[in-house]
């Protein structure tokens, strides 16, 4: 007791003379920014005594996190960002000091593997990019989402109840935004022209806030699923009433359909036909795009510039966007266009990653420009499967569709293999939210995003977790919950 704390007593000292030398200089050569590196070092120590508490931490507060520009080209999300180089600068440090927390059949497990594989091909696009410390952000962007949504929970995650820790946490504070967003719009009527301004500064747009929104119901549903309680239960339903409402308030269309496709998951995977189905439609869609871009069929489909506009009443809007006079609608297709053309110019390695913005203007056709085609907020295609394509080339679109094929076969054969209920279960919800991510990014750019991209690779740790845990083996029947410790 007296050695504890004695060693207490040190710790105390040790962060009071720390700050106190952070402080001083700060206030007198306005540094103020100093004052932040004893909570940061408080805060690594935290993690290394238990990581836990930081993956936690940063689950928390992902949907409370907002942007924050630096400078006009340098941006990041607080305080999720910050938490997020924590998580994986600690993983990197756990990793040299015990490298059996992540043995090598972790390492070598297939979708690791093909990640590995897509971010080598990002690599290979930084050495020919069109803008190489762009790129190089982006791939350091990459990595520590990697670290913190992929390492670092196979490095948590070593039981039931700490997956069931995780998904709680991050359940019930996407709850808590959705319920302060809704009292905020409720003071507008529900207006749709005003669900952008009431949604900050937690989320950009309607459609950031709903595809994350329509992620977070697979997860409430599979907290039912594994709920006896009937209290707990009305109270899930209660929850999943609330998120399905919150949905419908937030009128984005890509995540309805999310939804809808969302729920025909469960009826695909129970009869194997998932991956069937994503295979199709990648076909499918190579050939609605062949078939636009050949004889120049897509100019057909031009809008009338006067007529395209921002319909700030709802059924307006809907009408507008089936006749293609939607204003999103439209500049959409401007930006397609103009990213299939640029596949075409730069075919194998493309612009390099994150330059789309920086590239496509000269690409884009006059007939299909919109009012908001200059492009403030510097976004991009609005079609991830095009942006990778884009910026990574055909072989970056192919390592990335293969990887996530390798995700959704997984998904469908744990969710027939697996006995425990627990992680059948566990293998059904991200089969759901993997597509429902997969169909809002057919319609945006999200898996780069902190509020989406985190989920797609907490959904990849998750898969990998659920197939280690559940290997069979001849001497031991039952699933090996600490094989990842």
């Amino acid at each position: 007791m007296i050695v504890k704390a004695n060693h207490r007593n040190v710790q105390i000292v040790f962060f009071s003379v720390l700050f106190l030398s952070c402080l001083l200089p700060a206030v007198w050569y306005e540094m103020y920014y100093l004052i932040a590196v004893p909570f940061c070092v408080l805060f690594f120590w935290a993690g290394w005594q238990k990581i836990s508490s930081i993956l936690f931490l940063l689950l928390f507060t992902l949907p409370f996190s907002t942007e924050w520009q630096i400078t006009s080209e340098l941006g990041t999300d607080l305080p999720d960002e910050l938490l997020m180089l924590l998580a994986a600068g600690l993983v990197v440090c756990y990793w040299f000091y015990s490298p059996q927390l992540l043995p090598a059949k972790i390492i070598r497990h297939p979708l690791i593997v093909l990640l590995s594989l897509t971010v080598a091909w990002t690599i290979v696009t930084i050495l020919s990019s069109a803008y190489p410390l762009i790129s190089v952000k982006f791939l350091l962007a990459k990595c520590w989402y990697i670290g913190a949504f992929v390492l670092a929970p196979l490095i948590v995650f070593r039981n039931k109840n700490s997956i069931k820790t995780a998904m709680l946490i991050l359940a019930i504070t996407m709850l808590l935004v959705v319920l302060i967003v809704l009292l905020r719009h409720s003071q507008y009527s529900f207006s749709f022209a005003e669900i952008n301004d009431v949604l900050k500064p937690f989320f950009r747009n309607h459609v950031n806030y709903s595809a994350m929104l329509v992620c977070i119901i697979p997860v409430f549903f599979a907290f039912y699923r594994l709920t006896a309680s009937k209290a707990t239960r009305v109270s899930i339903i209660m929850a999943i009433i609330v998120l399905i409402v919150a949905l419908f308030m937030s009128y984005a269309r890509g995540a309805w359909l999310a939804l809808i496709i969302g729920l025909a998951v469960y009826w695909l995977i129970s009869r194997r036909l998932l991956l069937i189905v994503y295979i199709l439609a990648v076909v499918m869609a190579t050939i609605a795009v062949f078939w636009l871009k050949s004889g120049d069929r897509y100019m057909q489909y031009a809008h009338n510039y006067r007529t395209t506009i921002f319909h700030p009443d709802f059924r307006e809007h809907l009408q507008a966007t089936y006749e293609l006079k939607d204003l999103s609608t439209a500049e959409r297709f401007y930006r397609w266009i103009a990213a299939v053309r640029m596949i075409g110019e730069n075919p194998i390695t493309g612009y390099g990653p994150n330059t789309f913005y920086n590239n496509y203007k000269p690409y884009a056709i006059p007939a299909f420009k919109t009012w908001v085609s200059n492009n403030k907020e510097h976004s991009t295609v609005h079609n991830y499967f095009l942006l990778i394509a884009v910026e990574q080339g055909i072989p970056g679109l192919l390592f990335f569709l293969l990887f996530v094929g390798g995700m959704i076969c997984y998904a469908q054969v744990l969710y027939h293999r697996v006995k425990d209920p627990f992680y059948k279960t566990v293998a059904l919800t991200i089969a759901v939210v993997l597509i429902m991510i997969l169909t809002v990014n057919s319609l945006s750019d999200l898996i780069e995003t902190d509020k989406i991209g985190s989920l797609f690779f907490l959904c990849l740790s998750l898969l990998i977790i659920t197939d280690v845990n559940n290997k069979r083996s001849s001497s031991d029947s039952s699933p090996d919950i600490q094989s990842i410790s």
